[in-house]
């Protein structure tokens, strides 16, 4: 880097800092933190040897990449971001659950109080929207029970929707008592 201060990584390093430090351009010499911890994870030659064999452009997005990696190794060593993915894909797909519960129950609730000038196609239609909400629930929430398909317990009459419904609200609450229970990582 010429007569400016050395890049943190050749500072952490304690060696001099060359104009064509590959390190320079992404670990200032403000920041020693983001190398101190990527050394820590990776170690500098393995660092040194990735960026080199990116083009220049990729660079970058390959420090960030390894900054947040080797925060994540800090926190989980075990599994690092993959972790944290997984977690946030449990997050995404009980909210996904929660989400059709409530479109089911707003169904339900629309099929017991339809507008008086409502004609009868439309009411047949928020019939079938909510079999196929309920059917969806019962389904991705490990099931009906008793052997049977969902859809076969959801068809049916007009009161036949709404108890699948509730049916799929109890499944629902049981799923998510065992998403509880069970380990994040598997």
């Amino acid at each position: 880097m010429g007569g400016g201060s050395p890049c943190a990584s050749c500072k952490l390093l304690r060696r001099r800092c060359t104009k064509d430090c590959i390190f320079a351009p992404f670990f200032p010499a403000d920041d020693p933190h983001k190398f101190a911890i990527v050394h820590k994870v990776f170690g500098a030659s393995n660092v040194s040897k990735m960026l080199q064999e990116l083009p220049a452009q990729q660079r970058g997005d390959a420090v960030s990449s390894l900054v947040y990696e080797a925060n994540a190794r800090m926190r989980d060593p075990v599994y690092g971001c993959v972790g944290a993915i997984s977690f946030l894909q449990n997050q995404v797909s009980q909210l996904q659950m929660q989400l059709a519960v409530a479109q089911a129950e707003i169904l339900c609730i629309q099929m017991n109080h339809p507008p008086r000038d409502a004609p009868a196609a439309a009411d047949h239609h928020h019939q079938q929207m909510a079999i196929d909400a309920a059917a969806f629930l019962v389904h991705n929430s490990g099931g009906g029970g008793g052997g049977e398909p969902a859809h076969h317990q959801l068809m049916g009459s007009y009161g036949g929707a709404v108890a699948g419904a509730g049916g799929a609200v109890a499944h629902y609450a049981a799923a998510q008592e065992h998403l509880k229970r069970e380990s994040l990582w598997t």
